[in-house]
C-alpha cells in the first residue's frame, strides 16, 4: 500500500493493508465505518462495476431490481452498503474492484476540481451568474483550480483547493477532490462544470445526491486516488460555499406556496416614483412574487437563484429605461429582506451581480419599444 495511506488503525484513519490484494477491501471497510456507503468500481476504472447479465438485458429502475435484495452490486451507487459482511463478500471475491462512495446517503458534498489545461468557454460560463467584463484579461485561466480560486477571491474566502481542514484527494489526472459533509438535511445536487445548465464553475464538478465519488486509496489503470496531507475527515461545508451552491441551483425545487402579491412597501416605492405605470407594476408583481414566496419556506427554495433572476430581469428594465436603478434596487431589497431577514449583505451581493448582468441586456416592452 502507498506510504501516504499507512496510518494507525484508529477509526479516523484508513488501516494499513498487508498486501496490494487487500487494499480495496481495507478501503471499503474503512469507508463504511466512517458512515459512507460503498459500492464496487470496475477493475482499474472509476466507473461502477457492470450489472449482471439479466439486468443488462432488461433495463429497469434500480429500486425495483431484485439484485439489491439478493446482495448483488447492480446499478452502481444504488447498491451502496454499510454492511461489513456484504463488503467482505464483494471485495473478498473481487479484490480487483475499486471503491466508490455514494455521496447522498453519506451526507457528502465533494468539490471535484479538474485540471484539464484548455481554453476557457465564453465568459458567461466561467462563473455562472457572475458576469466577467470584456476588459478582464483571462490569459492563464485554464483549469478548475483557477476558476474556483477566482470565485473564492470574489467572496473574500480561501479556495477550497487550499482547505487544509478537510479531506482532500489528489486524482491521477492531477485534479483534486475536496470532501465536505453537509451541515443539514438539504439534498444538494450533482453538477458538471462544463454543463450549460446547473454548474458552480467551469471545470469544477459537484458530487452529492445522485452521484458517487472514488474513495481515497482506490487504484486505477491511470494511478491512485491519494489523500493530501493527514486530514481524513470531511469538514462541514463552508457557509459561503453553500450559498454559492444554492445560488447556482444545486438544491431541488421546493414545494413553494402560491406567490403573494408585491408587499405594500414595495408597491408604494414604485407608485411614489410615478403614478400610472400599471404595466410596469404588473411586471414587478410577476418578477418579485417568486422572491416573496421564498419567505414562506424556512430555508432552501432556491432563494439565491430566484433573487438573482429577479435582479437580472429588473436590470434589463432599467437598461430599457422603464425603471430607475434606485427604484429597482429598492423594491428588490425590500422583497428580499422580507423573505430572508438578517441576510442583508448576501442579498446585496446577489442583487448587485444580477443587476449588473441585466443592465447589459435591455428588456423592452410594448412591441420592443423603450
Amino acid at each position: 500500500m502507498p506510504a501516504e495511506l499507512r496510518f494507525s488503525s484508529s477509526d479516523s484513519r484508513p488501516p494499513a493493508a498487508t498486501s496490494s490484494v487487500a487494499v480495496s477491501l481495507a478501503v471499503a471497510s474503512w469507508s463504511a465505518r466512517r458512515g459512507w456507503p460503498v459500492h464496487p468500481l470496475a477493475a482499474g476504472r472509476k466507473t461502477p462495476a457492470a450489472n449482471c447479465a439479466k439486468c443488462r438485458a432488461t433495463p429497469h429502475p434500480a429500486a425495483q431490481c431484485p439484485c439489491l435484495h439478493a446482495g448483488r452490486w447492480c446499478h452502481g451507487f444504488h447498491a451502496a452498503t454499510l454492511d461489513q459482511r456484504r463488503i467482505s463478500q464483494w471485495w473478498g471475491r473481487h479484490p480487483e474492484f475499486g471503491v466508490g462512495v455514494a455521496c447522498g446517503p453519506a451526507g457528502l458534498v465533494v468539490i471535484d476540481i479538474d485540471a484539464h489545461s484548455t481554453q476557457p468557454p465564453s465568459r458567461d460560463r466561467i462563473l455562472p451568474g457572475i458576469p466577467i467584463a470584456d476588459h478582464v484579461d483571462l490569459t492563464g485561466l485554464t483549469s478548475g483550480f483557477h476558476t474556483l480560486a477566482v470565485l473564492a477571491a470574489l467572496r473574500g474566502q480561501p479556495s477550497p483547493a487550499e482547505d487544509h481542514t478537510t479531506l482532500r484527494v489528489r486524482t491521477p489526472s492531477g485534479g483534486l477532490h475536496v470532501w465536505y459533509r453537509a451541515s443539514d438535511t438539504r439534498r444538494w445536487q450533482c453538477s458538471s462544470g462544463s454543463s450549460q445548465g446547473r454548474a458552480l464553475a467551469w471545470q469544477v464538478d459537484v458530487r452529492a445526491h445522485g452521484g458517487y465519488i472514488v474513495a481515497p486509496g482506490t487504484a486505477t489503470e491511470h494511478g491512485t486516488y491519494s489523500p493530501v496531507g493527514r486530514v481524513r475527515d470531511p469538514a462541514v461545508l463552508p457557509a459561503w460555499l453553500a450559498q454559492e451552491l444554492e445560488r447556482t441551483g444545486h438544491l431541488p425545487a421546493a414545494n413553494v406556496p402560491a406567490p403573494r402579491s408585491v408587499p405594500p412597501r414595495a408597491q408604494q416605492a414604485v407608485l411614489a416614483a410615478g403614478a400610472g405605470r400599471s404595466h410596469i407594476q404588473r411586471m414587478l408583481t410577476t418578477v418579485l412574487a417568486p422572491v416573496e414566496a421564498c419567505g414562506q419556506v424556512a430555508e432552501g427554495a432556491g432563494f439565491s437563484d430566484t433573487l438573482n433572476r429577479a435582479a437580472y430581469t429588473l436590470g434589463g428594465l432599467v437598461a430599457a429605461g422603464r425603471l430607475t436603478r434606485d427604484e429597482a434596487e429598492s423594491v428588490l431589497t425590500q422583497s428580499a429582506v422580507e423573505a430572508r431577514p438578517g441576510q442583508e449583505r448576501r442579498i446585496e451581493q446577489i442583487i448587485s451581480s444580477g443587476m449588473t448582468a441585466g443592465l447589459k441586456n435591455p428588456l423592452y416592452t410594448h412591441g420592443g419599444r423603450p
